[in-house]
């Protein structure tokens, strides 16, 4: 499903219940729940999904929420996945992170809250942008394929496809 950024999502974005997000916490593994919900980093060059070059869609590991599309990545040289654009501006939420003696936009699953990585100024065109994620706060859906639907919200009836 490509959609222009300005347009609303078809996707439910209310967050997990209690119930919901103690199960979805309970699949993770204790290296994505680390980055996930504590605000953790992957090493660089070591994730799963940096040299990923097939067609789809990269959602939250999490709650399973399209957050990039596979034509929107590129090779940023920084050792994480980077992308200039999110699958939909209301999927990906920033905040202010002053951290570690820096300013930056951390940048978080808008369903569940996750953790994914930050945002910079400093990408490719046309935006600019270098969302730079950590590979365990994705999962990757190749293209064709349905959407994993944990929270069993009707995500699964969208076929992981791009541009």
């Amino acid at each position: 499903m490509t959609k222009p950024a300005d347009s609303p999502t078809t996707f439910d974005l209310t967050p997990p219940d209690p119930a919901e997000r103690k199960a979805l916490e309970a699949d993770l593994t204790p290296e994505e729940a680390e980055v996930l919900l504590r605000h953790g980093t992957e090493a660089p060059f070591c994730g799963g999904l940096l040299d990923n070059k097939e067609d789809g869609v990269y959602c939250c590991r999490l709650c399973g929420l399209p957050l990039f599309q596979a034509h929107t990545k590129f090779e940023s040289g920084t050792g994480w996945p980077s992308f200039f654009a999110p699958y939909n501006e209301a999927h990906v939420v920033g905040v202010r992170d002053v951290s570690y003696g820096m300013i930056r936009i951390e940048t978080r699953c808008a369903r569940c809250d996750s953790h994914q990585g930050h945002v910079f100024p400093d990408g490719p065109r046309p935006t600019g942008l270098r969302y730079c994620i950590n590979s365990v706060s994705l999962e990757f859906v190749a293209h064709g394929e349905p959407l994993r639907d944990p929270l069993h919200r009707g995500d699964n009836t969208h076929l992981a496809e791009t541009a």
